[in-house]
């Protein structure tokens, strides 16, 4: 417990539930209330999102709302072009509760899309750029579309699509593998569509489908409602105190919840501006910002990380940028990006796309991801999870069991009942079969349900929330249990590691997976493998320093920048799979051995490691 409220927990009083009524705790509560209560309002005028832009527009047509390139799209530019692309649907027979994929790169037309098929009730899947092959085409099934609207990186994409797989009606914006749709749309209409044809559906209906980001299977459509896209703008705007003087910049893929719901909401919420990247790139970030005056950033992934591994710069504070909120900052980088850019305002948040329950670090220490001032103000618990069996511990109730303090458990939410009276709305996804497993039974009492969010967090005494890993990801080694996560953030700042990433990996005939890292070096031929033994020695337990080592030259991201696993998971330490440098460690001797192909059968010999089997 912090030192101040230490000193008040003799006098304080505590709540029915057993949370420490502090003066701390209140001011937190307070601070979380003020962002949400605007959320109360929405439910009393419930409006869809087509609604809410046509609104804007009526307010703000001229007013600047994308900056793209050399070009500037104002409010009113996009909703024309959205009207266009409605009327065009309309002729085309499209009409509501039908589904268009959108496989397009980032560029203004991709919002223009999504509101035009909004207008007519017509729901938008956004795909995966970077999806190929079978995994697209599982995209455009779960998605159920019945027309495919791309670009000509788009097209390219669709053309892996193994044989037989459908998609329907293609409609290209650059006229490459499919039907022209520019000619369409010049013939068009750019009038509003009659406000009639959304007569009948309500915040509570689906708006758009976001997959989820694939780092476990395939992705799943998650189902966005009108309600959760508008949300999504109004408590973002509220969390950072945002006004008309903001600039938002949007360098996230745009089918990625934050760069396609988030910045899209909270800039038409306040009538302000984004300045949209086709991708992001770390050496154009800051030129960006002093170009455009930009003052607002969402991160996620390892964003902060590729800045800081920027060469240093005499105007690295000579910028605009003020304030920012996102997910996946680790301590060691936070620290770090705000002491050299001076960012004041850094706001990291924990939840998801589709998730009920979320956290966000209003006031709270470094690498903290947010907090729960008082447990019945809100719908989040952690409980046990068994990492073998990938099960969660019943007591002799059948109940599940909470962890305590600094305890890592599975994150759940409460999901409402149908009276309403607890939990918060958990709307799934499009397959039912994917929206059952997420959910859990009967956790606390006969008959609750509880979203599973697959994410293991830690809680300490004070409320305060920390990300500790993946389900799934922490593996057990030597009868420990290991965070993939914790391993990283401890080795992260070792000299010339530009990124880390660790996984368990299998070994014949132990119990659980050994540790292997791989590391993104500045310098793969300065790389000290004794030094970095040393370093992961002293700042690790015995039974978390990595067994095996690879030097890669990049880092597996997915394109919302998370790290990916699968493969370093399936090369395992095989030298006939793994092209890039390889090592082992001798535990006995304190040091990492070279595992190269001719040799590494006898090393592994050596040292009682059995070759890798596969995962």
């Amino acid at each position: 417990m912090r030192a101040a409220e230490a000193g008040n927990a003799s006098i304080a009083v505590r709540t029915p539930e057993g949370s420490l009524v502090t003066p701390a705790r209140a001011a937190t509560q307070a601070a979380m209330d003020a962002v949400h209560a605007p959320l109360l309002r929405l439910r009393e005028r419930p409006l869809l999102f087509p609604d809410c832009f046509e609104q804007r527009v009526a307010e703000s047509a001229d007013r600047p709302w994308i900056h793209f390139e050399d070009r500037i799209w104002t409010f009113g530019g996009v909703n024309a072009l959205a009207n266009r692309i409605a009327a065009v649907a309309l002729d085309a027979g499209l009409g509501r509760d039908d589904v268009v994929a959108l496989v397009m790169q980032n560029r203004p037309e991709y919002f223009a899309v999504w509101l035009g098929l909004g207008k007519i009730g017509v729901r938008t899947a956004f795909i995966n750029t970077f999806a190929r092959g079978a995994v697209l085409a599982h995209a455009v099934a779960a998605a159920g579309a019945r027309t495919t609207i791309c670009d000509a990186p788009g097209a390219q994409a669709l053309a892996t699509l193994p044989q037989g797989a459908r998609t329907g009606r293609i409609w290209s914006f650059d006229a490459d593998g499919g039907s022209a749709l520019e000619p369409l749309l010049a013939q068009a209409s750019a009038a509003d569509p009659p406000a009639r044809l959304r007569a009948g559906i309500t915040p509570d209906d689906d708006f758009v489908y976001i997959f989820t980001s694939g780092t476990t299977g395939l992705p799943k459509a998650a189902r966005i409602s009108h309600f959760r896209f508008v949300a999504a703008g109004v408590t973002t705007g509220g969390m950072l105190d945002l006004n008309d003087s903001d600039v938002y910049y949007n360098v996230l893929p745009v089918f990625h919840g934050a760069g396609g719901m988030v910045i899209p909401s909270v800039t038409v919420h306040l009538g302000i501006p984004m300045v949209l990247r086709r991708k992001f790139s770390a050496s154009q970030f800051w030129p960006d910002v002093r170009r455009h005056r930009i003052t607002t950033l969402q991160y996620i992934g390892e964003i902060c990380r590729y800045l800081s591994n920027q060469p240093p710069d005499p105007r690295d504070r000579g910028h605009t940028l003020v304030k920012m909120s996102g997910a996946g900052l680790r301590a060691d980088v936070w620290q770090q990006f705000r002491d050299r850019f001076g960012v004041g305002r850094i706001i990291e948040t924990w939840g998801g796309t589709e998730m009920n329950c979320s956290t966000m670090n209003l006031d709270g220490p470094i690498g903290s991801c947010g907090r729960v001032p008082f447990r019945e103000r809100s719908n989040l618990r952690l409980i046990r999870y068994d990492q073998d069996t990938g099960k969660h511990p019943r007591d002799a109730a059948g109940r599940c069991i909470e962890v305590g303090p600094n305890e890592p458990g599975e994150a759940i939410g409460c999901i409402a009942d149908p009276a309403g009276t607890a939990g918060a709305t958990f709307d799934g996804y499009r397959a039912a079969d994917d929206t059952g497993r997420k959910i859990l039974h009967d956790v606390f009492t006969p008959g609750d349900r509880w979203f599973r969010s697959g994410d293991l967090l830690r809680m300490d005494a004070d409320g305060y929330c920390w990300f500790v890993d993946r389900v799934g990801d922490t593996f057990r080694w030597k009868s420990e249990n290991v965070s993939t996560e914790e391993v990283a953030n401890a080795l992260a700042a070792f000299p010339g590691l530009c990124m880390i990433n660790v996984c368990g990996v299998r070994v014949p005939g132990t119990e659980g997976r050994a540790g292997l890292a791989a590391l993104e070096v500045v310098d793969v031929a300065a790389f000290d493998p004794a030094g970095f033994y040393r370093y992961a020695a002293e700042r690790l337990p015995d039974y978390a320093v990595p067994l095996f080592l690879r030097l890669t030259p990049g880092t597996d991201l997915t394109a919302s920048f998370k790290l990916r696993k699968t493969e370093l998971r399936r090369e395992g330490y095989d030298p006939a799979l793994v092209c890039e440098p390889l090592f082992v460690l001798d535990e006995t001797a304190g040091r990492y051995l070279p595992l190269q192909p001719d040799t590494a059968a006898a090393t592994l010999a050596r040292l009682g490691i059995p070759p890798f089997g596969g995962d």
